[in-house]
């Protein structure tokens, strides 16, 4: 009861903060002009780059030891350039699109032009709290949107910093952030917005989606899944290693395009595990107090891991860890030691579930198409990784195997390019966003016909005789000709053939 009544109250606070910005967004006559769009986006970013440092050291206090070399990367200047890349480019987004109308309407005309949509709701996910937060917010803006924030409550230290810096840049009817509970997130995912965008796992998304259904809100929902990393009989095998480890890595694996898993050639599997095993001690000489080593956010979630490698471990398959100075690491310390793991059972959860740590299981296969049947089989993936030098191969698994996104012959790199959409498809999510991809999602494409004085239309109405027949025939057949009409009989009916 009490939960219960702790969302009803969190839900009554957002409604009456949607309804400000509705009637904010509804009392302006045009929408916001791109000067005053790009004033803003300037705003954001300068903010950004004000408070970096600041944001580095919530994040590292958020995950108890966060790399700020990593957060700067890629998080702060992924934002920066998307901003940098939007304002370049908005003026063209934003313009109508003239296109030509089907010829029998003709000599009229036709356009389309983008709207915003008007208030749109953001989830934000905790293991990029800036990225994943901030990304759809500079899409929202650009498109002229109002936006209600929703920062991870499982990160909260750069959730409230976020919540100030946005308070001091925008007026809460135009930005607001709601930071909170776990009933926060729960209330906001049930109002009424004109778009939400929803960055976490499958399984809430579920639940987000069902909540959005009651008003039918259109979402975006970028979740995860288990993406794989597929190196290629051709390719150089300890390169791929070398690859897809610093990629598994980055963030300790709590990256949604992370290398989940990796396929690699029977007979090179050894050399693989050697060479990544090898690159992971080199990248991390030590752990526990390696800066530069991000730290798992939680306890639950470092055991989470560790009851991975344990069911590895208890079913017969093997488990490399690399910790090459020997130190304690813990729950505690939250530094997971970089992992492979191989011949594991089939149903176990490092083959089965998203992992979202410092794991990699390393799997065989002894030809391509055994290797593409494997992907297939399973839920499609947020991103794919291939590594190949032939074109054939390269062409078979892009149109053979479905996902969200594709890097080849590196890891990760497809994610940050302005020009491309980023999404998943099935388990992975729905929808797409970054560059015009994100300005595109949240506006409204609205078709617009003007007609001519001078159309073919004033001739397709009753009473209807021989010149409506001859535009049918023409229509109908591309070519002159009269359609022939069954006769009716009274009231429109048939008459019976003799």
């Amino acid at each position: 009861m009490a939960e219960h009544n702790a969302i009803d109250q969190a839900r009554d606070g957002l409604t009456e903060q949607l309804a400000r910005q509705r009637a904010a967004f509804e009392a302006r006559p045009v929408p916001l002009s791109r000067p005053e769009r790009l004033q803003r986006l300037d705003t954001l970013a300068d903010a950004l780059y004000t408070h970096r440092h600041d944001f580095c050291e919530a994040l590292n206090t958020d995950f108890g030891g966060r790399s700020v070399e990593e957060t700067l990367l890629l998080e702060i200047f992924v934002l920066i350039d998307e901003i940098r890349h939007t304002k370049r480019h908005l003026r063209k987004w934003m313009k109508p699109h003239h296109v030509m109308p089907n010829w029998q309407f003709l000599p009229s005309s036709a356009r389309f032009i983008y709207q915003p949509l008007g208030v749109v709701g953001v989830m934000g996910a905790w293991n990029y709290q800036l990225l994943l937060t901030l990304s759809p917010l500079v899409g929202a803006m650009s498109a002229g949107n109002h936006v209600m924030v929703r920062p991870s409550e499982l990160a909260p230290v750069s959730a409230e910093l976020m919540k100030r810096v946005l308070a001091n840049c925008f007026t809460d009817d135009y930005v607001s952030v709601h930071t909170g509970g776990l009933e926060v997130s729960q209330a906001f995912s049930t109002l009424p917005f004109d778009h939400l965008f929803f960055t976490g796992s499958t399984r809430v998304g579920k639940i987000i989606m069902r909540n959005a259904s009651e008003h039918l809100t259109p979402v975006t929902l970028e979740l995860g899944g288990k993406s794989p990393a597929l190196v290629g009989d051709d390719y150089d095998v300890a390169s791929a290693a070398r690859k897809i480890t610093h990629a598994k890595l980055s963030n300790a694996g709590q990256t949604c395009v992370a290398p989940d898993y990796a396929l690699v050639p029977q007979a090179k599997k050894q050399a693989f595990i050697d060479a990544a095993g090898a690159f992971a001690a080199k990248l991390y000489p030590s752990l526990a107090d390696n800066p530069d080593y991000t730290r798992i956010l939680s306890a639950d979630h470092y055991k989470r891991l560790q009851v991975i490698t344990d069911e590895v471990r208890d079913g017969g398959g093997q488990v490399l860890q690399c910790n090459p100075a020997g130190e304690d690491c813990n729950a505690d310390n939250g530094a997971f030691p970089p992992t492979i793991v191989h011949d594991c059972p089939a149903d176990s959860v490092a083959l089965t579930e998203e992992i979202f740590g410092p794991i990699l299981p390393v799997v065989g296969y002894r030809s391509l198409d055994e290797a593409i049947a494997y992907i297939n089989a399973r839920p499609r993936p947020l991103a794919l990784y291939y590594f190949a030098n032939d074109r054939a191969s390269r062409r078979k698994v892009l149109y053979g195997t479905i996902s969200g996104g594709v890097t080849v012959n590196g890891c990760i790199y497809h994610l940050p390019q302005n020009n491309l959409p980023f999404g998943g498809v099935g388990d992975s999510g729905m929808g797409a966003y970054h560059g015009i991809d994100g300005f595109e999602t949240f506006s409204k494409k609205k078709a617009v016909f003007f007609q001519s004085r001078f159309s073919l239309t004033r001739y397709m109405r009753p009473p209807y005789g021989k010149l409506m027949r001859f535009l049918l025939g023409f229509v109908l057949r591309n070519r002159p000709g009269f359609e022939k009409i069954p006769p009716r009989a009274r009231g429109g009916q048939a008459k019976p053939s003799d």
